[in-house]
């Protein structure tokens, strides 16, 4: 089965396949194991193994994942799924920068920027931490921070808006 899937907007092809999974031209062997009572999983790829944590998005395909405690906001669908929405947002037009939201409750640790900086898509904005763990909260798109409504030892509630792009 093959899927498209963006990770913080950049697009990579992923095939499952029967002896692992072929990323771009490179097949990889992949495994993924539930750690019981718990939302982790850990991920064999190789001879790595990462800690990954998954929450599901507001749309089919979205999840916010925390990898080894980064986070990545990631689009994962089927080929047809994938054309479908390429042609619907062609013809809905360019969308801009969107805000940084608390993906959970948890508790402002630290800033990494300031009013006025000019952000990437990727780029780390907040880190929050929450079920234990610290996480770095990064940035859906490209844009210039116009407002941080929170502050270093502040508690959030889900949704709450924690950096304001234009």
């Amino acid at each position: 089965m093959k899927y498209a899937v963006d990770v913080n907007g950049q697009r990579i092809d992923v095939v499952l396949e029967e002896g692992g999974v072929r990323v771009g031209d490179t097949l990889l062997t992949a495994h993924l194991e539930q750690v019981d009572g718990t939302p982790v999983h850990l991920v064999r790829v190789g001879e790595s193994v990462h800690r990954v944590v998954a929450a599901r998005g507001e749309t089919r395909g979205a999840y916010v994942l925390w990898i080894d405690g980064h986070r990545f906001g990631v689009d994962a669908v089927d080929e047809r799924t994938r054309a479908i929405r390429d042609l619907t947002a062609a013809a809905s037009g360019a969308q801009g920068p969107r805000p940084l939201v608390a993906p959970m409750p948890g508790l402002i640790v630290r800033l990494h920027v300031a009013v006025g900086d000019e952000v990437a898509a990727g780029q780390p904005l907040v880190s929050m931490e929450a079920m234990k763990m610290e996480n770095e909260l990064r940035s859906l798109s490209a844009g210039r921070v116009t407002a941080i409504p929170v502050g270093p030892g502040q508690p959030v509630e889900k949704g709450a808006v924690l950096v304001e792009l234009a």
